[in-house]
């Protein structure tokens, strides 16, 4: 009886090829599957870059939030009902004293009521001449033209005038109304004249002098003031201040006022250490976010816990050295000044190496003397600016986190080109078992049918 093999046969006696075959491949494939076991390694390990990249960007956010609020100024009205306002870092600190008289207009005129805003106001063309501040405008109005069309020619022309239809509600209740884009009586319609030869009732809807068209009672012909253009008028510590907005951004150095009605109030520019309380607590919540993942992703694993993909990754090891190494160097105090480390301003290393802020001791701080805090964060020693540069080296093209990046991509390139090989090598094992066994298959068969031949004969013989 012949042999039976341990794999199974797809008839008795012989081989299941393909089976025998997927498992000899299985072991072939050994060395492939554990290349690709680095390759998803390596790829984990680019991504936990990543997110540390990710990290450090954010902590470079807030540092530079802290600079900038460093040199901001607040601008605080006592009445915040007659002004709002803000400052810039070229503001001054002090009070000051506004007392709003009047607010800034724009000139507004309106014209008689139509029937319909549809319909043509008369048969012939004219050219009406608008002249906003000293500046004239001449705008056809074809003949059959509309309010609407008078509107849309208006508005087409942008010279500084907006015009809309009212409604009114009377009989005649279609009313052209003009508005000065700009406020102030440098920016009032100063005339709207129809040129010689125009239609009759343009000139009658249109026509416009301030000194002719006063304010009347309606039905309003032609045109007449409904606003008139003004100036805000105001004074700042008893110097009159006259401007054509009511936004007003050189009368106080780096401060721009936005007035809203009449009244007196007081305006207090200061710094703003509520900013740079917010910014110096960002600091420490970025820090540490990005602190700890430095330091978990790089640690090694235990019994109970798994090792992080960058165990013991020589870059991230190199910065966290860095950031303990700034963060224990005192920077240079200011002339005269006596801060050198960031505890004297409220944010101290807990033991766990994490910061935490203080705001009470930075406060204090700031309130003492300002320009040493500020040197203490900004100078060219200063915590900002080495972490700053810190940041750069990390996050920049060709800094640590791009260069580390590039070697690790660099190494999965070599490993994939490896797996192509033995890819192609693979195909040549897996058809060389295939014919071999294939073969041993062809010669099992001839065998079982020489045995059953021959078994037959014997049976003969033995009959």
């Amino acid at each position: 009886m012949a042999a039976t093999s341990s794999v199974a046969s797809s008839s008795a006696g012989t081989l299941d090829v393909a089976s025998l075959v997927s498992q000899l491949m299985t072991v072939e494939r050994q060395p492939i599957d554990k290349l690709n076991t680095k390759i998803e390694s390596y790829q984990t390990k680019i991504s936990s870059f990543g997110t540390i990249k990710g990290l450090v960007s954010g902590f470079q956010t807030a540092l530079q939030s802290l600079s900038t609020s460093l040199q901001a100024y607040s601008a605080t009205p006592t009445d915040t009902s007659i002004l709002s306002a803000s400052a810039t870092s070229t503001a001054a600190a002090g009070t000051y004293s506004l007392s709003v008289t009047t607010l800034a207009q724009a000139h507004k005129l309106a014209a008689a009521g139509q029937v319909s805003d549809t319909s043509a106001i008369a048969t012939g063309a004219s050219t009406a001449t608008f002249t906003v501040g000293t500046t004239s405008t001449d705008i056809t109005i074809a003949a059959g033209a509309t309010l609407q069309d008078i509107r849309a020619a208006i508005n087409a022309a942008n010279i500084g005038v907006t015009a809309t239809i009212v409604n009114d509600g009377s009989g005649s209740p279609y009313r052209l109304a003009l508005s000065s884009d700009n406020s102030g009586t440098s920016n009032a319609i100063s005339s709207i004249t129809v040129q010689a030869g125009g239609d009759a009732a343009v000139n009658n809807l249109l026509a416009y002098n301030p000194t002719t068209n006063a304010p009347a009672p309606a039905p309003l012909v032609p045109m007449v003031q409904t606003v008139a253009a003004q100036n805000a008028d105001f004074t700042v510590n008893g110097i009159q201040v006259i401007k054509s907005s009511n936004t007003v951004t050189d009368a106080i150095q780096g401060v721009t006022l936005n007035l809203s009605k009449s009244g007196v109030t007081n305006l207090k520019v200061a710094r703003d250490t509520g900013a740079i309380s917010t910014a110096a607590a960002s600091i420490v919540d970025t820090y540490n976010a990005m602190a700890n993942q430095l330091k978990s992703r790089s640690a090694y694993g235990s019994a109970t816990k798994a090792t992080p993909e960058l165990a013991g990754d020589g870059t991230v090891r190199m910065m966290l050295d860095q950031l303990r190494g700034i963060l224990g160097t005192p920077a240079t105090p200011a002339s005269g000044g006596s801060l050198t480390s960031l505890s004297q301003v409220g944010i101290n290393i807990q033991s766990n190496g994490s910061l935490k802020l203080d705001s009470s001791k930075l406060n204090s701080a700031m309130a003492t003397n300002f320009s040493d805090v500020t040197n203490l964060f900004s100078s060219a020693t200063g915590f900002v600016t080495r972490l700053s540069t810190w940041t750069d080296s990390v996050v920049q093209t060709g800094g640590l986190i791009d260069v580390r990046t590039q070697n690790i991509s660099n190494s999965i390139k070599g490993y994939n080109e490896q797996v192509i090989q033995l890819e192609s090598k693979m195909t040549v094992i897996q058809k060389r078992y295939t014919t071999q066994y294939s073969n041993l298959n062809l010669m099992l068969n001839k065998m079982n049918s020489t045995s059953a031949y021959l078994t037959q004969q014997f049976n003969k013989t033995g009959a």
